[in-house]
């Protein structure tokens, strides 16, 4: 915020179904056909607001020629899709992608559901407005691709890429995601949240999907961070809603710009879902070789003992 009052030489581009190359004078050029909602209005009038994604196909949402930085993504769609479509993200004409996660999970809404999020990086508004605040650095070409896993078409995507052409620091750091998932027992009750990662960077944010299995207090566990391939953990929190900024057992969900537990759903007849985030903005988690974090799943026993989930 404190930089918004500088001039700049960055141009300002963005890419929707209105525009999808987001090339300059391109948007709003569709001239609407009979059965098109603005066939009264004509070529302009929101001809081409959204797109199809065609049944077990990839779609590909922008190609942008570098150098430049991803500002601000905007999307909403049929909630079937949170969980059924895979979000990519490739820098530099990279083989594979830097970012793989479904579309939900990307926007902190696990487990296929949607709830509001109300955060710095991420917000989840109504009813279904998916927006990240995440910069996205790239020096060559930034590509962006959407696959529906699903067996039939999904109508009615809307979106919004917004980005700048600009020069970008030699050392500027990519922005990474990855999508895990274990079911963890008592033989081995840890769940893995990165590993296999080298080189140099800073640890910046967690979401977590937790599917409770078992009755009462589950979130003892303790999240933690080994770096540079060290033996024991350097950074070791206290506890799961300690690390995502809450206390004692939670008691009610919520959501911060840095933190939050803004899901808690107990249906009849199914077993009880938490969704948490946790941004490392003010305090990144830096490496210069290796990082692996971990999540341990730790229950609160009645005999006053932590037990294994």
């Amino acid at each position: 915020m404190d930089r918004i009052y500088r001039l700049s030489n960055e141009i300002s581009r963005s890419i929707s179904a209105e525009n999808p190359s987001g090339e300059p004078n391109k948007g709003a050029l569709e001239v609407p056909s009979e059965n098109n909602p603005a066939k009264y209005l004509g070529k302009g009038w929101k001809v081409r607001p959204c797109i199809t994604l065609k049944a077990k196909e990839i779609t590909e949402l922008a190609n942008i020629e570098g150098p430049g930085v991803i500002r601000h993504i905007w999307l909403t769609v049929d909630p079937k899709a949170y969980r059924a479509t895979i979000l990519r993200f490739y820098w530099d004409n990279e083989k594979f992608p830097s970012i793989e996660v479904p579309l939900g999970d990307f926007f902190a809404n696990v487990h296929g559901l949607r709830f509001n999020v109300n955060s710095m990086m991420v917000s989840v508004n109504p009813s279904g407005g998916f927006n990240c605040y995440w910069p996205m650095p790239f020096q060559k070409r930034a590509r962006i691709t959407i696959e529906n896993l699903l067996e039939e078409d999904i109508k009615g995507f809307f979106y919004q890429i917004n980005y700048g052409l600009i020069e970008i620091e030699e050392n500027a750091a990519y922005l990474h995601a990855k999508w895990n998932r274990s079911v963890t027992t008592r033989e081995y009750p840890e769940h893995v949240i990165l590993d296999h990662v080298s080189g140099e960077g800073h640890y910046v944010g967690t979401v977590v999907g937790w599917t409770q299995m078992s009755n009462g207090w589950w979130g003892e566990g303790e999240v933690k961070f080994f770096i540079d391939g060290e033996e024991n953990p350097s950074i070791c929190t206290t506890g799961t809603e300690d690390y995502f900024g809450g206390a004692w057992c939670f008691g009610e969900t919520f959501s911060a710009p840095f933190c939050g537990y803004p899901l808690w759903q107990k249906k009849e007849g199914e077993v009880p879902r938490h969704g948490l985030y946790r941004w490392h903005i003010p305090d990144p988690i830096r490496f210069k070789k290796s990082i692996r974090v971990t999540l341990q799943a730790l229950g609160w026993w009645p005999n006053g003992t932590y037990q294994p989930l």
